[in-house]
C-alpha cells in the first residue's frame, strides 16, 4: 500500500503542476504498459479463483462461496461466509486497496466462532465485477458505497457490524453515513483517507528531481501497471517488494501462496485501482477527507478504531474523531508492534479486540430487547394491577371509612400492594434507560 501511495503521490504532484486552466480526465488518460507494449496477459479470473482457493484451503470445508448479484444481476460481488446459522449480529469484512477477501484468512475462523461472518471483494477488486467507475471522486466513492448496499439487499441482511481496513475503512464510514440504520457498530482498522492533506508550505521535505522525472514517466500509467507488466515474474516481484506481507502469513504458507494471490488480484482489469486514484490527490491523500464528514455518522453508531503502532497511518486522527464525536462511543486502540496490515501483523490481538467490541454490541442488543419486552408486558397488564400502581403513586390518601380516618402511612401495606410498588419502581428505571439513547454500556 505504501509503494502504491508513493507512486500515486509523485504522479499527482506532477499532474497538479501541469494543470493550469484545463482539467485533466485522469481515469481515461491512465494506461497499462500492456496497452503500450505487446505484452501477453499472464493472469485471468480462473487463475485468480485457484489462488483464492489455495489461500483459503484450510478453511474451505467450512466456507460458503458465491458470486452475489447486484443491480438485478448487472454485476456481481465475490463473497464468502461462515456460520450463517448463528443468531448473533453478523460481521461484514471489507478489505483495502489492492487486496481481496482472502487476506482475512487469519481472522475468519476466530470471528465465526460465535457469529455469522461475511467477507466480500469490493467492486473493481478480486473476483468481483470490474466496471468502469465515474471520473468524479465523489461519484466513484458513491459507486463503491451503493454496491455494498446492493450486496446487503441481495444477502437479505438487516443490521450488521461493519469492519473495514484501509480503503475499506474509508468506504465503510461513507456507508455508515449514507445507511446508518444498517450499521450496529463501525470498526475501522488503520483507515485510509481521514486527515486533511497538508498544503505545500507545510511540506518540509522538497521532492527530489529524480522522483519528479520518474513521476513524469509513470504518470500515464495505473499504480499496479508495472506489476501487471512483470508477467510470470509478478509473484516474485510481490515477494521481494512486500516481504513483510509474506512474513505475516509465513506460519500458514511456506511457498508463494500469498504472493500469488496478491499478484493475481491486481493483474486483472484495474477497475477499482483507477477509481482509487481518482479519489486521491498529492501524497496519497483523499480528495474529500473523511475527517470533514465524521460528524455526519449518527451518534447512535458506536465506533472502534484500531491502529498499528508502526503504521504509516497517523493514529492521532482517531483521537481527533473521538473528540469530535464526544456525544457518542468511540474506542481508539493502538496495537504495539503492528503495521498498516494490523489484522495480520498481530492477528491474535486484533481478533480479540474486534471480538470484544462485537460481544459488547450483542450484550447491548440483548439488554435493549429485555427492556422492550418488560415495557410491552406492562402495557398488557390487568386493570386491577394498573389500578394498584395508580393508588400507590397517590400521596397520603385515606383507605378507611370516615368513622376511622387513618393516614396511609399508618396502614400496613398488603402483599399485593408491595409487589405492585416494586414492579412500578422497576418499570420507571427501565423506561428511563430505554428512552435515553445515551444510556448504554459501551
Amino acid at each position: 500500500m505504501m509503494m502504491i501511495i508513493i507512486i500515486i503521490a509523485v504522479q499527482n504532484k506532477v499532474l497538479k503542476r501541469k494543470q493550469t486552466r484545463k482539467t485533466v480526465d485522469r481515469s481515461k488518460s491512465m494506461l497499462d504498459l500492456r496497452s503500450v507494449l505487446p505484452l501477453p496477459s499472464w493472469s485471468n479470473m480462473s487463475v485468480l479463483r485457484e489462488a483464492e482457493k489455495k489461500i483459503l484451503l484450510h478453511l474451505w470445508d467450512s466456507l460458503e462461496t458465491e458470486y452475489v448479484p447486484i443491480y438485478s444481476g448487472k454485476w456481481k460481488l465475490r463473497t464468502i461466509s461462515m456460520n450463517k446459522e448463528s443468531k448473533a449480529t453478523p460481521l461484514v469484512l471489507v478489505h483495502g486497496m489492492g487486496a481481496g477477501l482472502g487476506l482475512w484468512v487469519l481472522n475468519l475462523q476466530f470471528f465465526a466462532r460465535v457469529r455469522p461472518v461475511y467477507a466480500l471483494d469490493l467492486l473493481g477488486f478480486g473476483q468481483s465485477s470490474r466496471p468502469e467507475f465515474p471520473n468524479d471522486p465523489m461519484l466513484a466513492e458513491l459507486e463503491f458505497v451503493e454496491s455494498i448496499e446492493e450486496w446487503r439487499k441481495s444477502m437479505n441482511l438487516d443490521k450488521f457490524i461493519l469492519l473495514g481496513h484501509s480503503l475499506g475503512g474509508f468506504l465503510s464510514t461513507s456507508y455508515a453515513i449514507r445507511y446508518p440504520d444498517r450499521v450496529r457498530h463501525l470498526i475501522l482498522a488503520d483507515p485510509w483517507g481521514f486527515p486533511e492533506p497538508p498544503n505545500e508550505a507545510e511540506q518540509r521535505t522538497p521532492i527530489p528531481t529524480w522522483i519528479e522525472v520518474l513521476a513524469r514517466l509513470l504518470q500515464p500509467f495505473n499504480p499496479f501497471a508495472i506489476l501487471r507488466a512483470a508477467g510470470p515474474l509478478g509473484p516474485s516481484l510481490v515477494s521481494k517488494l512486500r516481504s513483510d506481507l509474506m512474513q505475516k502469513f509465513g506460519h500458514l504458507f511456506e511457498d508463494n501462496t500469498v504472493a500469488d494471490y496478491v499478484y493475481h488480484c491486481n493483474a486483472q482489469n484495474p477497475s477499482g485501482e483507477v477509481a482509487f486514484k481518482v479519489m486521491t490527490e498529492g501524497f496519497g491523500w483523499a480528495k474529500y477527507p473523511m475527517i470533514n464528514r465524521i460528524t455526519d455518522v449518527p451518534a447512535f453508531i458506536p465506533m472502534t478504531i484500531i491502529y498499528g503502532s508502526r503504521s504509516w497511518v497517523d493514529s492521532g486522527v482517531g483521537w481527533q474523531v473521538k473528540y469530535m464525536r464526544s456525544d457518542s462511543f468511540v474506542d481508539v486502540q493502538v496495537i504495539k508492534g503492528a503495521g498498516h496490515h494490523v489484522y495480520a501483523d498481530r492477528a491474535d490481538m486484533f481478533n480479540l479486540l474486534v471480538s470484544r467490541s462485537c460481544i459488547v454490541i450483542d450484550q447491548h442488543i440483548d439488554r435493549t430487547s429485555t427492556l422492550s419486552k418488560r415495557k410491552r408486558m406492562r402495557s398488557e397488564s390487568s386493570p386491577s394491577l394498573s389500578q394498584m400502581e395508580s393508588s400507590i403513586r397517590k400521596p397520603l390518601t385515606t383507605r378507611r371509612s370516615s368513622k376511622n380516618l387513618v393516614s396511609e402511612s399508618e396502614v400496613p401495606e398488603t402483599d399485593d400492594e408491595k409487589a405492585a410498588r416494586v414492579r412500578f419502581s422497576l418499570a420507571e428505571e427501565d423506561d428511563e434507560e430505554l428512552n435515553n439513547p445515551n444510556s448504554n454500556s459501551f
